[in-house]
């Protein structure tokens, strides 16, 4: 093999290891939309809102899925499908995000995050006033 032929391989060598990386980088991206904006992706992202307490939610052992209603920051509201059980502190969550994509009419989740009330939080009771 000449030095010109083995310079062109080594060149397409990391051409093709650049656009694989380039491809894995795009697809590790994650956006928050809202789920308007989620319709029109095709690929994984996140969407923040509140968990609706008044519509149905259950768990199937079935499918070992857990649905949800949920309502993102514009009041969109929506189904959400997560593969695996109820997240832990789900019920008392100021805030819930799902990460995912829309699926047959429904936001599939593949991991919901939730933002429980921080008990480190001051609520103004327990704050004195020194005099001087």
């Amino acid at each position: 093999m000449s030095k010109k032929s083995k310079t062109i391989t080594g060149i397409i060598i990391i051409v093709v290891f650049l656009a694989i990386g380039f491809v894995s980088f795009m697809d590790s991206k994650i956006e928050y939309v809202n789920f308007a904006e989620a319709k029109d992706r095709m690929r994984t992202v996140e969407v923040k809102g509140q968990w609706v307490k008044g519509k149905e939610s259950k768990f199937d052992g079935a499918t070992n899925t857990f649905s949800f209603y949920m309502v993102d920051d514009f009041n969109n509201e929506m189904k959400v499908v997560l593969d695996g059980a109820k997240p832990n502190n789900f019920d008392v969550a100021e805030a819930v995000v799902a990460k995912g994509k829309m699926k047959d009419g429904y936001f599939h989740a593949k991991d919901v995050l939730t933002k429980c009330p921080s008990k480190y939080e001051a609520d103004g009771k327990d704050v004195k006033k020194t005099g001087s």
